[in-house]
Formats: structure tokens, C-alpha cells, sequence
């Protein structure tokens, strides 16, 4: 008899890894990107106050805290891709996204709201992805928090697995709880 594994619900889609270039991947992370503001829409709908207070796993953040870490992420996201083209490697301004995901506003602000920024921010964000050459997805910024540069590809495809991440963290609490 097999032993069953369990998997990590920290990391219901696995873990990050990149891959060479491509036309194809670079098309299939692109479609995450595009579609991930209506995708958590979705996700959201018909979700009551309480269920946005839930976390998502123990000791997580809620619902709530989640949407509005996305929103906050993938701002920062946007901003690195417009320094990477702009700037000769330029170094990245990290954040606290713990400390983010405690601040005021994300207990305040209804969760449609940076759904609705998200919509308009993945828009701009995907139009400027599609400008990017080959050559240009090879240029790097340096992130200081983890010491290392790290090429637009690379950043494309964290991101696009970080949207299918914390959407599925959402779907997997939804499905746990039956709701």
C-alpha cells in the first residue's frame, strides 16, 4: 500500500520555477495575467462578510487580506517592469507585504475595489508585456531584499504563477468549506 501524500496548502499549485524562453509560455503566462482580476471576481462572488474574514489556511491571511495583497503586489509588479525597460538594471524597492496586509485600508476598503483596480491595472500591465521584445525580457532588475537580479522572464513567470497561486487558495477554501 502507498503512502498517501499531503499536499502543501501553502502551495496548492507547487512551488516557482522558470523555464527558457518561449513564444508559447510567454503566451500562456500572459493569459494568466489578463485574466486573473476577472478570475478572482469569480472567485469572490456570493462571498459574505465572514467568509472574507476567513483565512485561507491556518495562520494565514483572510480572504480580504489576500485580494488586497494581490492588488498591492501586482502594482509593484507593474512598476518593476516599466523600471526594468526604462533603467539599466536598476534595484527594486522591496516591501513589508506582512506588514501591507495589516494596514488600515485593507480592513476598511471593500475588497471590490481592488478587485476593480486590479481589472484596470492588468490591462495596462498585459498591454505593456506585449510590447516587450525577447531581447528586452532578458533585462534585469536587482532585488535587494533577496540579493540577486532577476530577469523580466523570470519576474513574468513569479507573477503569473503568484495570480494562479492565491486564486487557488481562494477556490481551495471555497471548496473546503463547501461554499
Amino acid at each position: 500500500m502507498m503512502a498517501e501524500t499531503v499536499p502543501d496548502v501553502r502551495y496548492p499549485i507547487g512551488k516557482y520555477f522558470t523555464v527558457p524562453f518561449s513564444e508559447e509560455q510567454k503566451v500562456l503566462w500572459l493569459r494568466d495575467i489578463k485574466f486573473l482580476p476577472q478570475d478572482i471576481e469569480i472567485a469572490l462572488q456570493n462571498l459574505d462578510e465572514f467568509q472574507l474574514d476567513t483565512p485561507y489556511r491556518e495562520g494565514s491571511w483572510t480572504v480580504r487580506q489576500l485580494v488586497h495583497h494581490v492588488a498591492d503586489s501586482h502594482m509593484n509588479a507593474y512598476i518593476r517592469f516599466k523600471l526594468a525597460i526604462s533603467e539599466n538594471n536598476p534595484s527594486i524597492n522591496a516591501y513589508e507585504e506582512k506588514v501591507w496586509a495589516n494596514m488600515g485600508d485593507v480592513f476598511s476598503v471593500p475588497t471590490n475595489v481592488s478587485v476593480t483596480l486590479l481589472h484596470a491595472l492588468h490591462v495596462r500591465w498585459a498591454a505593456f508585456i506585449e510590447t516587450i521584445t525577447e531581447e528586452q525580457f532578458q533585462r534585469k532588475v536587482f532585488h535587494p531584499e533577496h540579493k540577486r537580479e532577476m530577469s523580466l522572464w523570470f519576474l513574468l513567470g513569479l507573477y503569473a504563477w503568484h495570480s494562479r497561486h492565491h486564486l487557488a487558495h481562494i477556490k481551495t477554501l471555497k471548496e473546503q468549506k463547501g461554499w
